[in-house]
């Protein structure tokens, strides 16, 4: 059988949703050895099992982490590439929500709050993921050092209804594209891929819980397919820009909306 992927991969926020799916079409279309990271232990746990239930020969290394914390990122991703010795594939999908307050009534405390985990987050694992594959050997064009894909918005790209308030997300996730544009920038000609995943509505726990709020059901008939995504979806798509079929994409912003942001 002839697979999609090879070699080692990282993920954060792999417990559950993009994540989780993540993980599975990885090892689904040949990944051999899967860094999976979130900060809920509980979840990560039978996250792990599920996928060495279901792909036994799949190496597996499970690690708690708070994309918070830069000295843990940076020890989370050391760990990785000793167990598996290269770093091919680094997946950064923990985010977390906004409060659903508009910015009249937002305090600093929790617009930081989403600012650290989604923005700064990106960058404390996207740092650390660099200098690892900078010193890796740069397998050529098709493959390089490595491939790094940010899971932004496509609140990234534009502005969410106003009835949402989701300053502080929409604002992370602009940052996220920027970061991930300017770093690509200076690594592609290093061998270093670093691609942004810009996902409309998808059907993940994160989600719905602002759906049990009300939002959901309105804003998705502004979507033309008239659905979410489901998770494995998304999972698709990063397969397909962390392989060689995305091998000349550096940059760039896939986005899986189902037509929201062309309607």
């Amino acid at each position: 059988m002839s697979f999609l992927l090879k070699g080692s991969a990282f993920i954060t926020g792999a417990a559950s949703g993009i994540g989780k799916a993540s993980a599975f079409a990885l090892a689904k279309n040949g990944i051999e050895r899967l860094s999976l990271t979130d900060i809920s232990r509980t979840n990560l746990t039978e996250t792990t099992k599920e996928l060495q239930d279901q792909y036994p020969k799949l190496e597996i290394l499970s690690q708690e982490l708070d994309v918070c914390d830069e000295d843990a990122v940076s020890s989370s991703i050391l760990a990785t590439t000793k167990k598996f010795n290269r770093l091919d594939i680094a997946i950064n999908v923990a985010g977390i929500g906004a409060n659903g307050a508009p910015t009249a009534d937002q305090s600093f405390a929790d617009w930081a709050k989403v600012i650290d985990v989604n923005l700064h987050g990106v960058w404390r694992c996207q740092k650390s993921q660099i200098k690892v594959m900078l010193t890796q050997e740069n397998l050529g064009p098709r493959t390089g050092r490595g491939a790094i894909i940010n899971i932004a918005s496509m609140y990234g790209l534009i502005a969410p209804p106003s009835n949402l308030h989701a300053s502080p997300y929409t604002a992370s996730k602009h940052g996220v594209i920027g970061l991930t544009k300017s770093d690509a920038n200076n690594y592609a000609s290093k061998g270093i891929r670093i691609n942004a995943l810009c996902p409309g509505y998808v059907r993940t726990p994160l989600l719905m819980e602002s759906e049990r709020l009300g939002y959901m059901d309105e804003a998705v008939k502004w979507t033309p397919m008239g659905r979410m995504a489901e998770t494995e979806e998304i999972g698709d798509c990063v397969v397909f820009l962390a392989g060689r079929g995305a091998s000349f994409m550096s940059g760039s912003c896939l986005v899986a909306d189902g037509g929201y942001t062309v309607s």
